[in-house]
């Protein structure tokens, strides 16, 4: 150190602070999204009935750490070839030759894309609310984010199983997620709709006849509250996949905006100024411009969201009304239907004759996007088929009725009001 000159020695420093302002801001992403799971908390709290919030708020932060366990020791192997079970020097980027970046680069980057990987079963557990049993379910959630999520993760995001170059040979540009409408979101989604499949409706859901029994939201201003937080917690979800202070872009903080407004506004139309698909519009505009956020014009991610937001409101009437596909927060329309949406609208609205920055292609969001719709698809049947099949995956009778905060957990949201003194 002492042979370098005042040049080298500022370049270091420089070297040093750059490696630090990325972990800082990869941090910050991670506890941003860390922030969403609250968001998927307070949205299903408010959404299913009184007997069955004290579950919600315990599916989701229980999930939140069988995905840690799930994704350290096993799914981000998968994903990315990478393990950290090394001495901490090594893993930090401190030992002399270790192939980890610097500062621990590498570990806040892990943190970051954990909390994408928790949303898996975050989204799922919406869909599958009010009649799922409790360890049946924490299994699927280690089994989804240990190999199921991280494989397709790993094909597009990472070099896995040679899906880009594929994709690149047959549509003539690699399939282009940004943030993860289908990786993430679409995955979900479609994971969670063999979930909601193989449980069947709940009890009392519809009639003999066919015809729906209408079940409100318990709690308004929670679902608002949940929906809020994701909404806040987006921009740290879309504009901090960039994974370094360098690649940032303030496209990606405004495509976000006009896909949340378009959204917003699209629900208040088609959803008849109903709050629960108001505040769900929102959160389809932003599924939907994930994908294409960093290379849309801000009013093709407007025409995105808007489009998102509509879809969002047909798609859980036909679920529920048409279908009778019981998907209680409606994810599947939300997160696999506006997913899969914004996979295949980035080759459209990302194209340079339409405003955007180009490389991509129609075909190749396409092919990536109906691709993952079906691994996603034939996984959710394969993992919640099993489950059914061996343990059972759906509460007894009489516990459902009771519902899931006392049979499970034996307290309910409110238990003074189960008091009688």
């Amino acid at each position: 150190m002492n042979g370098l000159n005042r040049c080298d020695k500022q370049e270091l420093g420089y070297i040093a602070m750059q490696a630090g302002m990325d972990v800082f801001f990869v941090l910050m992403g991670a506890a941003m999204v860390l922030a969403m799971h609250a968001g998927f908390a307070f949205l299903e709290v408010g959404t299913v009935r009184r007997k069955n919030q004290v579950n919600a708020l315990v599916k989701i932060i229980t999930d939140f750490a069988m995905s840690t366990v799930a994704y350290f020791f096993i799914g981000y192997s998968v994903a990315y070839g990478v393990n950290f079970f090394a001495s901490a020097d090594v893993i930090t980027g401190a030992a002399e030759g270790s192939p980890f970046a610097a500062s621990g680069y590498d570990l806040v980057k892990f943190f970051f894309l954990l909390t994408f990987a928790a949303a898996i079963p975050a989204i799922i557990s919406g869909g599958i609310a009010e009649r799922a049993k409790f360890w049946p379910q924490l299994i699927a959630t280690g089994i989804l984010v240990a190999l199921i999520y991280p494989t397709f993760e790993g094909m597009v995001w990472g070099s896995r199983l040679g899906f880009q170059e594929l994709v690149e040979s047959i549509g003539g540009a690699p399939f282009h997620d940004f943030a993860g409408s289908i990786v993430v979101h679409a995955v979900g989604g479609w994971l969670a709709l063999g979930a909601v499949v193989m449980l069947g409706a709940r009890q009392g859901r519809y009639k003999k006849d066919g015809s729906l029994v209408g079940i409100p939201p318990s709690n308004i201003p929670f679902l608002a509250l949940g929906s809020w937080i994701l909404v806040v917690g987006w921009f740290g979800f879309n504009v901090m996949s960039a994974q370094s202070v360098e690649g940032v872009t303030g496209l990606v903080a405004i495509n976000s905006l006009m896909a949340l407004a378009g959204g917003i506004l699209a629900a208040v139309v088609a959803g008849k100024n109903d709050p629960g698909f108001i505040h769900n519009g929102a959160l389809a505009g932003l599924v939907a411009v994930c994908a294409g956020s960093d290379i849309m014009h801000p009013l093709g991610a407007f025409v995105v969201g808007g489009i998102a937001g509509a879809l969002f409101v047909w798609g859980f009437n036909q679920c529920q009304e048409k279908w009778k596909i019981d998907d209680v927060l409606g994810v599947w329309p939300l997160h696999g239907m506006c997913g899969l949406w914004g996979g295949i609208a980035s080759g459209v609205f990302g194209l340079e004759a339409l405003g955007g920055l180009g490389g991509v292609t129609f075909t190749s969001q396409l092919v990536g996007s109906v691709a993952g719709v079906a691994f996603a698809l034939i996984g959710g049947f394969i993992v919640y088929g099993i489950l059914k099949a061996v343990i059972g995956i759906r509460l007894h009778e009489e516990d459902e009725f009771r519902g899931a905060d006392l049979s499970l957990h034996h307290i309910s949201a409110y238990p003074e009001e189960d008091t009688h003194a």
